[in-house]
């Protein structure tokens, strides 16, 4: 080897100080001189018999006969005397021990097969440009509809991103005086969305027939940040306080108003059931609405008005395992995600996250909630619940997580954060197959035949 050769490699390998550290240091035990025998893994016994006995038996070829010879090998055999090396360089091996004595096992008590721990990617597997978004944490600018197509707003425009096959097409461009848009909100059925707009109107679109159907106006002075579908009521949330419940099958839409915020409502959700609205403001209330004392008439009253948050409440999400559990998150003076009982109204828990929640998504396949972050990390966060220990950190954005989104079948979440990006996350994992229920052995008789009432 030249000396250049030999510098290259020297200098090759100080680039690497930690590399040592990868490096399985062996027992001390174990780094013997290769040329030095280990006495006390030898059979003295053994090697007595070999250097005197076996010996006599290779002198006398004649007391041997091949039915001698075969049990000599056989016998050799079961008592393991057919090693041919006498001295040992190595330590035995130690023998295995039992932790628990087989007496005291059951067959009846065997342990169950235990899970596998799922694998979190900690890099998004896509990253989309996302110019223009505007950078507004009381905004509600991402949605993923359940015909599995992505809804985002930039400045005056929607585009629409089919997660099927990667296309993007712009649904449409607000003008300058009514824009910018400031929230999207799919309706169940993944074809029609709402838009609500910086002006207080809302649009209605048909996402496949590309055309707009109707304006919602009246309701609002000031601009529509949250957007929340129940069925076919659309129910809206302003800068001005207020909450409209919106049929939109009607001419005159606004059937309820819930009056309970002073600032701006920033996060509106709907509970699975349609009876309970949580509904979070700038005001650091979070209040909880059920529709069973809704009236028509007059303002209704709130079922909880929820006072612990210290900052704005945007991050709403509610639990898909238990109907009356809600998860909240508030903003950078607050930090923290607490859990509530919307049936008693009672918090469950809180837990400092150390820097401000933008939004909150729950595993709809494992006991999981993920929460978006601002300042300073800008991290995605997978948290086990009911523990709420922090199974994983995701970090890509380089600035803080506002939207974020889940796919229909629960598996990845779309992130957009106001360092214009929009990531996709394979955080939550493929769910598991279900295996068909078996038929009943004893169906029901008659099944087949129409009941006579």
């Amino acid at each position: 080897m030249d000396a250049g050769s030999w510098n290259s490699s020297l200098k090759a390998q100080s680039r690497c100080p930690l590399q040592e550290q990868f490096l399985q240091k062996k027992n001390a035990r174990e780094n013997l001189d290769r040329f030095i025998p280990n006495r006390s893994a030898m059979d003295f016994d053994y090697a007595h018999y070999m250097l005197t006995e076996g010996r006599k038996d290779k002198e006398n070829p004649a007391t041997s006969s091949p039915s001698r010879d075969a049990y000599r090998k056989r016998l050799a055999e079961t008592f393991n005397m057919n090693r041919t090396r006498i001295l040992a360089f190595k330590n035995k091996p130690p023998a295995p021990v039992e932790l628990i004595p087989r007496e005291f096992s059951s067959s009846t008590h065997s342990d169950k097969p235990t899970k596998p721990r799922r694998h979190i990617p900690q890099t998004s597997e896509r990253t989309l440009d996302a110019p223009d978004l505007v950078d507004d944490y009381y905004l509600n600018l991402l949605d993923w509809g359940s015909c599995n197509v992505l809804a985002i707003a930039l400045g005056n425009t929607v585009y629409l991103w089919d997660a099927s096959n990667g296309s993007t097409s712009e649904l449409v461009t607000i003008d300058e005086e009514d824009g910018p848009v400031t929230s999207v909100s799919w309706a169940p059925d993944g074809r029609h969305i709402a838009i609500g707009l910086n002006n207080a109107e809302v649009q209605l679109w048909d996402s496949t027939a590309n055309r707009q159907l109707r304006t919602l106006r009246g309701g609002h002075r000031q601009r529509v940040g949250s957007l929340a579908w129940n069925n076919h009521i659309l129910t809206t949330g302003g800068m001005d306080g207020l909450i409209i419940n919106n049929d939109v099958r009607v001419r005159e839409h606004i059937v309820e108003t819930y009056r309970g915020h002073d600032q701006e409502v920033c996060g509106l959700k709907w509970s699975a059931s349609g009876q309970q609205l949580a509904s979070g403001g700038n005001d650091n209330l979070l209040h909880i609405w059920d529709r069973s004392v809704a009236s028509s008439n007059s303002a209704t009253q709130w079922l909880h008005r929820l006072e612990e948050h210290t900052s704005a409440v945007k991050a709403l999400a509610w639990c898909p395992f238990q109907g009356n559990l809600l998860a909240s998150g508030g903003g950078a003076g607050d930090r923290c995600i607490k859990f509530w009982n919307t049936h008693t109204g009672a918090c469950l828990n809180s837990v400092d996250t150390g820097s401000q929640v933008c939004a909150l998504l729950w595993n709809k396949n494992e006991r999981e909630l993920l929460s978006s972050h601002g300042f300073a990390q800008n991290q995605l966060a997978l948290w086990k619940y009911p523990s709420m220990v922090k199974m994983a950190e995701l970090n890509g954005h380089t600035s803080r997580v506002l939207f974020m989104a889940q796919s229909p079948d629960g598996c990845t979440v779309a992130t957009a954060a106001a360092d214009e990006t929009l990531r996709f996350w394979n955080v939550f994992g493929v769910p598991e197959v279900k295996k068909p229920a078996a038929p009943k052995a004893n169906p029901e008789p008659f099944a087949n035949v129409n009941r006579i009432r």
